[in-house]
């Protein structure tokens, strides 16, 4: 690992200045799952580490009724993980974190950290997707809200500007009649999803009111597949309506072939867990 210069700020504020006066080689540590390993491989040029563990209540979890849940950047996965708000209120996303497989991973990894990195092979992310989150980023002109699918531009590409930082993650609450899935593909539970479907449905009376249909791994970020979406809204959620809205998403994907998975077996899987997250999200919508 190369040398580099190591700052602690205490403030948001501080922190986003040293982003900005360092450049592109400044990173921030918050947890450093993703950060340290790719560092000792040097993958990229780090000239400066800027630690945000010391700011004041970037680890806070907060629940404000009609607000819904919103968490800070060294929020880890294992506090969202045991606290009620998450397990009772957002299921897709509980479950999201519940299947890691790694301890470690949970206590030291934070879910902004996991955001960041910008992988499209993230069940963090694509869980947050389904439930139509946004973020808080900081800079020097300030704070601005950003909607979770406007954050990830490419593969490990972020919409962040120079000098930005990600505070924290807002979600909405969950309404009357909705109800999540969630269903990922791996060879060992240890092991990156090859695929990652997390949905969202808000029913009336069996009727699709509200679809949010999530995938990872298909394509160069996690996306929202938008016209499988639209095809459910309207309808009564039928065995058919539901198998035509999954090959609609399985469409919708761009899948490579790598290490992990081929592109078409990826496409194929893309209808079998779409069509599993919605019945199990029109299960719980009925129950």
């Amino acid at each position: 690992m190369r040398a580099f210069e190591y700052f602690e700020p205490k403030t948001v504020g501080e922190a986003t200045k040293y982003l900005l006066d360092l450049g592109e080689t400044a990173r921030i540590l918050a947890g450093g799952v993703d950060l340290i390993p790719r560092m000792r491989k040097e993958e990229f040029k780090t000239d400066y580490v800027v630690n945000i563990q010391r700011i004041e209540g970037l680890d806070r979890i907060d629940y404000e009724s009609g607000k819904g849940l919103r968490f800070g950047a060294f929020a880890t996965l294992h506090a969202l993980e045991v606290s009620g708000w998450v397990r009772k209120g957002y299921p897709a996303f509980y479950e999201a974190i519940h299947q890691i497989a790694s301890v470690q991973t949970k206590y030291m990894g934070t879910a902004v950290g996991n955001l960041c990195v910008g992988t499209p092979a993230s069940d963090v992310a694509t869980a947050l997707y389904a439930h139509g989150a946004s973020l808080s980023i900081s800079g020097a002109e300030g704070e601005r809200i950003e909607p979770i699918q406007d954050f990830c531009t490419d593969y490990r590409c972020t919409s962040l500007k120079k000098g930005e930082m990600v505070t924290g993650v807002s979600l909405p609450p969950m309404k009357t009649g909705e109800a999540c899935g969630f269903a990922n593909l791996v060879r060992t539970r240890a092991d990156i999803a090859k695929l990652t479907v997390a949905v969202s449905i808000t029913t009336e009376k069996d009727v699709c009111r509200e679809a949010r249909i999530a995938i990872g791994a298909a394509a160069p970020t996690v996306f929202r597949a938008s016209k499988a979406e639209k095809t459910l809204v309207g309808r009564t959620l039928t065995p058919q309506a539901i198998t035509e809205a999954a090959e609609g998403a399985s469409k919708e994907t761009r899948p490579i072939s790598d290490l992990r998975s081929s592109a078409e077996y990826r496409k194929e899987m893309t209808r079998v867990l779409v069509r599993r997250a919605l019945e199990r999200a029109f299960a719980g919508a009925k129950g």
